[in-house]
């Protein structure tokens, strides 16, 4: 993933981030692998205040681009519109009980037969 353009936006409170991710020989990535890369790129960025804009991959080619927009606050974060917050619900949610899920299905894998 390449960074395209940094800029802090201090009258929002957040950092606003243009990327350009080429995928060669992969799929489209998910809104959750882009949330994961802005996450390690941008150092001391909450998981919980981060926001994918936009995402587009052209057709027939390897490239997606997009904005991503890292909060410094809950607060700030309340400018996004409802359904900014629903879709990223679910890509919080998913980090937060992948483990529990993955120990249920190890501990059903694990019994024997009757």
């Amino acid at each position: 993933m390449e960074i395209k353009e940094r800029r802090e936006n201090n009258i929002l409170n957040r950092v606003e981030i243009a990327f350009s991710w080429k995928h060669d020989s992969k799929s489209t990535p998910s809104r959750k692998e882009v949330m994961d890369l802005v996450q390690t790129l941008e150092p001391g960025a909450n998981r919980d205040l981060i926001v994918i804009k936009n995402c587009e991959t052209r057709f027939g080619q390897p490239l997606t681009t997009g904005t991503a927009y890292i909060y410094a606050s809950q607060e700030a974060m309340a400018v996004e519109p409802d359904y900014i917050h629903k879709r990223h619900e679910s890509l919080r949610s998913t980090a937060a009980s992948e483990a529990p899920a993955q120990a249920e299905e190890a501990a059903e894998s694990e019994g024997g037969d009757e």
